[in-house]
């Protein structure tokens, strides 16, 4: 199989369909577009999300419990704008239930994510993995970034599927990230705008979420492909409304915001970078390579 792949080869573990865009969506759209091969695994169908469009209302859990087969064609519109063409459920669509925020009765659900054997899941990515032979994979650090449940429960089966992978494993691990002074940059300019998300919050230390800037690894620009993650946004409207602040961001700002993303490294070597930082430009910085494609090689 992978003899038929391009040489770089990136894996990502989301949660829901959605997650993959607001904080990967750029970098997934970049290497999409020189040629590397992007296998995207959501690990539920976002069963439990809160619908946005108004005439779609019945969907939810607590009425036809249909709105999980409507996101698996958001998720499926949202991958064409991104330029991904493989793109699996883990195990299957169906096989583990979104699990609700963290504390809910929906979290004791008997197929939620939150509920499922590490060992058996992990072993469903790993079949993935033996697959695609990533040498890059992507996924959210041990809290999921904000604490979700699914966050969580990705993290350790991506984890826990790479150890069981070992040698056979993407070489490079990476965990979604924030920096603080991006941050801070984007509290204020959020202040400005009428749905300000952190309206609420004093200084970023009160978040749940955000790294220092020696912690971070990597800055993905994929700002010229920023048009592309709006359409994929746009793409998931029942999770995201026309009125969302991601918009305002959008609008406001452009790729400025929308079209960076920052990552630590988790495991394996940092490559070179550039910038006070050093961050790597690149995911697959300090690998050893077949021989790229000449759309990888353009954009290396």
């Amino acid at each position: 199989m992978t003899d038929a792949l391009p040489a770089r080869r990136l894996l990502l573990v989301h949660a829901h369909p959605d997650d993959e865009v607001t904080g990967t969506g750029a970098t997934m759209a970049h290497y999409a577009s020189t040629g590397a091969h992007v296998t995207l695994v959501t690990c539920t169908l976002g069963e439990e999300g809160e619908i946005h469009v108004p005439a779609l209302a019945q969907l939810e859990a607590r009425q036809a419990d249909q709105l999980g087969g409507y996101r698996l064609v958001e998720l499926s519109r949202a991958c064409a704008a991104l330029g991904v063409t493989d793109h699996r459920f883990l195990g299957g669509p169906g096989r583990y239930r979104d699990s609700g925020m963290m504390g809910l009765p929906t979290n004791e659900h008997p197929r939620a994510f939150w509920q499922a054997d590490l060992d058996e899941a992990a072993g469903l990515l790993l079949e993935v993995i033996k697959e695609v032979r990533p040498q890059v994979m992507i996924t959210y650090d041990a809290n999921g970034f904000y604490g979700h449940p699914d966050h969580i429960q990705a993290h350790r089966v991506a984890m826990r599927a790479a150890e069981l992978a070992g040698a056979d494993g993407p070489a490079k691990i990476y965990w979604t990230a924030m920096p603080l002074s991006v941050l801070r940059e984007g509290m204020e300019a959020f202040r400005e705008l009428d749905d300000n998300p952190f309206a609420d919050v004093e200084k970023v230390e009160d978040l749940p979420f955000g790294h220092s800037d020696e912690e971070i690894a990597a800055r993905m620009d994929g700002t010229d492909h920023y048009d592309r993650k709006v359409a994929a946004m746009r793409a998931h409207a029942t999770q995201i409304p026309d009125n969302s602040w991601l918009y305002g961001i959008a609008g406001d700002f452009g790729g400025e915001f929308m079209g960076v993303e920052y990552f630590l490294l988790a495991k394996g070597e940092r490559g070179p970078g550039e910038g006070p930082h050093d961050w790597e430009n690149d995911l697959f910085s300090g690998l050893s390579l077949g021989e790229p494609t000449a759309a990888e090689a353009a954009a290396i």
